[in-house]
């Protein structure tokens, strides 16, 4: 059984020490892991199957100085909450970001649930550019303020089902829904291939990534880098070409980027897709 490098992993996160147990001890875990392991998709780009077993996700993370996304963000983040000591277990969601009225889509996001000073708190270190930056109460009805954006978690009326939803200048958007019943590994492996594999992902073949730190997002995305700033419209502009985009993921990412001869073709290919007309 593979045994995860704490020591590592906190290093990772630039702390010397692990946190307390405690509320503080885990936002600043979080935050920590928003801010320097990003969210990124370079597997998908390439069109690989993605490895979420501990050995290959601290592999990625710590050695190859990768991020990932959510199956692999919030997976080495919940084998090192758990290695501290937290009481902590997954959950898997239902994305409703493009989901039509009444569409049950499939289980294909990982969260945390983390149970600290007496009460349960949803931990999402994986969700891209609309992931929470600090831990948020479970069962509190009412709209909770973020560094950034402000969340509203809701537990559905009838269900146990609870949904997550961010403010946005156009109102509250819906991300995904969930139950507090925890998956089993195999459930993960599964919910992991269809989102790096299945023709109908809107995973494979795309570029996307995102790094939050304590005033800024910055995302890549259909082939544009933007920086968001509470307060301020955000800055966008487009990628112009491999070269472009490389810069960005190692300077503004802290990417290493890998060794691989099919990577600027797929950047290059990508940047033509997102260039191409929409009919």
């Amino acid at each position: 059984m593979t045994t995860l490098d704490v020591p590592r992993y906190l290093q990772r996160l630039q702390l010397d020490a692990p946190p307390p147990l405690t509320l503080a001890g885990l936002t600043l875990l979080q935050q920590r892991h928003n801010a320097l392991l990003p969210f990124e998709t370079l597997s998908c780009l390439l069109r690989d199957a993605v490895p979420i077993d501990l050995d290959s996700v601290q592999r990625k993370l710590l050695d190859d100085r990768r991020g990932g996304y959510c199956f692999e963000l919030n997976g080495g983040l919940l084998a090192l909450l758990q290695a501290l000591g937290f009481d902590a277990q997954p959950l898997s969601a239902r994305v409703l970001l493009a989901a039509q009225d009444g569409e049950l889509t499939a289980r294909t996001h990982l969260l945390l649930r983390v149970q600290v000073d007496g009460d349960d708190w949803l931990v999402d270190a994986g969700f891209g550019s609309m992931t929470p930056t600090v831990p948020l109460r479970l069962h509190d009805p009412q709209p909770q303020a973020t560094p950034h954006e402000r969340f509203l978690l809701q537990c559905l009326p009838g269900e146990e089902d609870f949904v997550l939803s961010a403010e946005s200048s156009d109102g509250w958007r819906a991300m995904y829904r969930f139950d507090l019943h925890a998956p089993a590994p195999i459930d993960n492996v599964v919910g992991n291939w269809y989102v790096c594999t299945h023709p109908d992902s809107s995973f494979p073949g795309q570029l996307r990534a995102s790094l939050t730190g304590p005033d800024w997002r910055r995302t890549i995305g259909s082939g544009n880098y933007t920086e968001y700033r509470p307060g301020q419209a955000p800055d966008k502009r487009p990628l112009h070409d491999v070269g472009d985009v490389r810069e960005v993921l190692q300077q503004r990412f802290g990417m290493q980027l890998p060794d691989d001869r099919r990577l600027d073709p797929a950047i290059n290919d990508w940047l033509q897709r997102s260039r191409a007309p929409t009919e």
